[in-house]
């Protein structure tokens, strides 16, 4: 049985989301993973979910800092003014290549932002998630 419901990738690596979704499907973490290569994107389906289906918008969200077009740091800007009251039935966790210490302790200080993870996604990241940030 699977931890959550869905599970949002946000990053423009097509190959990261791949290893991601099939890591996140092995470890039986979520019954369904979906990703966006493309912020904006992911961006439009959230705000669609919370505008006429609460039930689709993902449990937890992994997203990427460094990307064309909106970055991750705009995306969260915008993810805040989604309704609060369906944001806070989903963890936001970013999972970035990138290793400034600014970034980390920037993404770390921002409500929104449960923790910051470095990639490559691995199990013991997803067992950690588990054990400290979801209520079973």
């Amino acid at each position: 049985m699977s931890v959550l419901k869905k599970v949002m990738l946000i990053d423009d690596d097509q190959v990261n989301n791949f290893v991601c979704e099939s890591i996140i499907k092995s470890e039986h973490f979520a019954e369904e993973v979906v990703s966006y290569e493309m912020a904006e994107d992911a961006l439009e389906y959230l705000k669609g979910a919370a505008a006429n289906n609460p039930g689709a918008f993902p449990d937890l969200i992994f997203l990427d800092i460094n990307m064309p077009g909106m970055d991750g740091w705009s995306f969260i800007d915008e993810y805040r003014k989604l309704p609060e009251e369906i944001t806070k039935q989903c963890s936001l966790f970013m999972l970035s290549s990138a290793v400034d210490r600014k970034d980390i302790i920037c993404a770390k200080s921002m409500a929104e932002v449960k923790d910051f993870f470095s990639k490559p996604l691995s199990p013991e990241i997803l067992s950690f998630i588990k054990d400290e940030f979801i209520a079973i």
